[in-house]
């Protein structure tokens, strides 16, 4: 599979080729794919629902994680083992941090090269790096 933006990001960093901090930049610009339940109320092709329910699944002890991927392509075989969740958006990292629960840990590509976890820390210091958004 060709590497894309993200996909090489993550290697550099895995690399120790970055700072945390440049990496953290880096994250919010990048692409990621989302993905959704799908609407099976539709009505002529028209989804009912406006929101879009992401995958998230509960790990030990609780935690909640938010399951991103790189690219839909490599959504596929994770995906298989969560019946309803076919669709997916693909949103800039940023869209996804101003609009996730707080609490939430990331995995982007679960048990794959090259993934990426997030813990909620990690997650309110990107957060932090955010900028304000145009009103």
């Amino acid at each position: 599979m060709e590497r894309n933006p993200l996909e090489a990001l993550l290697l550099e960093f895995h690399a120790g080729k970055l700072e945390p901090e440049d990496f953290a930049r880096r994250l919010l610009d990048e692409q990621v794919f989302l993905p959704v339940r799908d609407d099976k109320r539709d009505i002529g092709g028209l989804q009912s629902s406006t929101l879009a329910d992401p995958l998230v699944v509960s790990v030990a002890e609780g935690e909640r994680v938010l399951v991103l991927f790189s690219d839909p392509a490599r959504a596929r075989d994770f995906l298989a083992h969560f019946p309803g969740y076919g669709g997916g958006v693909l949103v800039e990292f940023a869209w996804v941090l101003r609009r996730m629960g707080a609490g939430l840990s990331i995995s982007i590509n679960p048990d794959q090269e090259p993934g990426f976890d997030l813990d909620p820390e990690m997650i309110a210091m990107l957060a932090g790096l955010l900028p304000e958004e145009n009103q």
